[in-house]
């Protein structure tokens, strides 16, 4: 059992886990992730590291309620634990100089971005951020990226908050006033990471996605977060998560993540279902003990 230490939304529906997990809190290297399971008879599910303390022993996730099990997993407090969590997985992000480093977080994806964008600013290169969200809630983690970045753009869908637009528009207008940029990290949903791959491509500027495929065991063993790259099948689990952009096929992509959507409905369906039942159940069991006290 890995204990919560502390548990708070940071906006709507997202949620900050910081997990008693020494050893993980030891190895973990930025661009890797942990696979975990609510409880017994759930589903083991892909987390990116957000940040570890090796000396607290400590590491924070951070979780989007999407489907069941991150409804699931959101509904969990501080004192609270989850049954399983192995880590680290996946092959470290390539640390290195490389001159101007522009990193792009789309959403939750800024999480996965932060301990890279760290490492590469610790390791000399200029840091410049590009944040994005539907709306201003949903930017995430500014303050921090702003810790480790040179400079930091922010753009919303809707112009609640900061520039108007997409994280594509911004990086559009860098590369047409003459910025040199040696390297791309971009990390978000697909759309997005697929665009900026195309923009960076015609521009021949190295490009990093951290992908996001289904996965279940993380050891390569199942085959589930089969990814196409340059024709060959790899495994985000074991060869990634992140890739070259420019490599990858996110047609298939696409088309993967999209294979249990029904079956993923139906179980969120049955799960507020149960949440409902449940209420009712407490609402008649409240109202049963009024009616004999005589209240």
């Amino acid at each position: 059992m890995f204990k919560i230490i502390h548990a708070q939304f940071i906006a709507p529906g997202i949620k900050r886990f910081i997990l008693e997990a020494p050893r993980i809190a030891r190895k973990q290297r930025p661009g890797q992730f942990v696979i975990l399971r609510v409880n017994q008879t759930g589903e083991r599910i892909p987390l990116t590291i957000e940040r570890s303390d090796p000396e607290k022993g400590t590491v924070n996730l951070v979780v989007q309620s999407m489907g069941k099990t991150t409804h699931l997993l959101n509904s969990l407090e501080t004192g609270d634990s989850i049954l399983d969590v192995v880590g680290p997985l996946g092959k470290p992000s390539e640390i290195a100089k490389f001159g101007t480093v522009v990193v792009m977080g789309g959403g939750v994806g800024t999480a996965m971005a932060y301990p890279t964008a760290a490492a590469l600013k610790r390791a000399g290169n200029r840091v410049i951020t590009i944040l994005g969200g539907r709306n201003k809630d949903l930017v995430l983690l500014e303050r921090e990226m702003r810790e480790v970045s040179d400079t930091v753009f922010v753009t919303t869908d809707d112009g609640s908050y900061a520039d108007k637009g997409l994280v594509t528009d911004k990086l559009r207008q860098l590369i047409e006033n003459g910025t040199r940029i040696d390297l791309v990290l971009a990390v978000g949903p697909i759309p997005m990471m697929r665009a900026v791959a195309e923009m960076t491509r015609k521009e021949r500027i190295r490009t990093i996605v951290s992908l996001n495929p289904i996965m279940i065991d993380g050891t390569g063993m199942c085959g589930g977060c089969r990814v196409l790259i340059e024709g060959k099948s790899e495994f985000a689990c074991v060869d990634g998560p992140e890739f070259d952009a420019h490599r990858v096929d996110f047609a298939v992509l696409v088309q993967r993540n999209s294979m249990y959507r029904d079956a993923e409905k139906r179980s969120m369906d049955d799960y507020k279902r149960e949440l409902e039942a449940k209420k009712a159940a407490v609402k008649t069991e409240a109202e049963t003990a009024c009616v004999l006290e005589g209240k």
